[in-house]
């Protein structure tokens, strides 16, 4: 009987290792970064501090740049075919937070990299942390509300808060003031497709304010129209995108026709309205 049971533990274990490869639940190190202190890093990683600072012997409150902390986190490695907001969504996390945890900037990341999952206790194993982070994105997508520390989700093409809605005018305000009203829910309908699609961040809020090097996505990010009120038909255009409403024919990308820009003018068109282009 002891040699069957050892026998029943191994297949046990090597099923476990095949069905989650990619996924350590271990705790995981976190790399101190400028102005960073115990309490940011802990509302990162969804503790206290003072279980950061029993966890790493800590006496005091002062760290530095540099500094290694050990997290109760999980790691994952990366495979192919992954982007850092696929692997974002995987977790339910947002984007930002997934890039601070990892001190990374831009989108680039590697075959065999092990990337820190902030607030993904490692007390969980890896499985049921994939299981209930996909059950729990299913539920969202499939109910008229859900509960965020952002504020409550109302469900449409994709759940947003109140503030994301407001944000999503705001840019459509920006960005197509002067066009017709197809052309304003055509712009809020380009946010919309990223949020949903894997190559893109999880929410309204990551996907606007979404950076690379030193430039924002949508300029007006970079250049502060972004503060500017929306109009009511700015609003109106958003709420209608949020409902599904896509005029752009699931773009991705919108330009002003007077651009010349190679490396956009190369995308797929997928419609022209007035005097902004829609692409994928």
């Amino acid at each position: 009987m002891i040699k069957s049971t050892k026998k029943v533990l191994v297949i046990l274990t090597a099923l476990v290792i095949a069905l989650f490869p990619t996924t350590t639940a271990l705790a995981a190190k976190y790399t101190i970064v400028k102005n960073d202190s115990l309490y940011k890093i802990s509302q990162l990683f969804n503790t206290s501090v003072n279980e950061l600072k029993t966890d790493n012997k800590l006496k005091s409150d002062t760290i530095y740049p540099g500094q290694k902390l050990e997290v109760n986190a999980i790691s994952y490695t990366v495979k192919k075919g992954d982007t850092l907001s696929g692997i974002a969504k995987k977790y339910k996390i947002s984007l930002s937070d997934l890039k601070k945890a990892n001190g990374i900037s831009g989108s680039i990341i590697k075959v065999g990299q092990k990337l820190v999952i902030p607030g993904v206790k490692s007390t969980a194993t890896a499985g049921a942390a994939a299981n209930n982070t996909a059950s729990s994105s299913s539920s969202a997508k499939n109910t008229s509300t859900s509960s965020s520390s952002t504020g409550t989700k109302t469900a449409g093409a994709i759940p947003y808060t109140q503030a994301e809605l407001d944000l999503l005018a705001r840019l459509i305000e920006a960005e197509a003031s002067g066009e017709s009203y197809n052309a304003k829910v055509a712009v809020g309908a380009v946010v919309v497709n990223r949020v949903q699609s894997k190559d893109w961040a999880s929410s309204i809020n990551d996907v606007i304010y979404e950076k690379y090097g030193e430039y924002y996505q949508f300029t007006p990010v970079q250049n502060g129209m972004i503060k500017k009120a929306a109009s009511d038909a700015s609003i109106k255009a958003a709420k209608e995108a949020l409902t599904g409403s896509d005029p752009s024919k699931g773009a991705i990308y919108y330009y002003d026709n007077s651009s010349t820009n190679s490396w956009i003018r190369s995308k797929t068109v997928t419609a022209r309205i007035g005097n902004l282009i829609f692409a994928k």
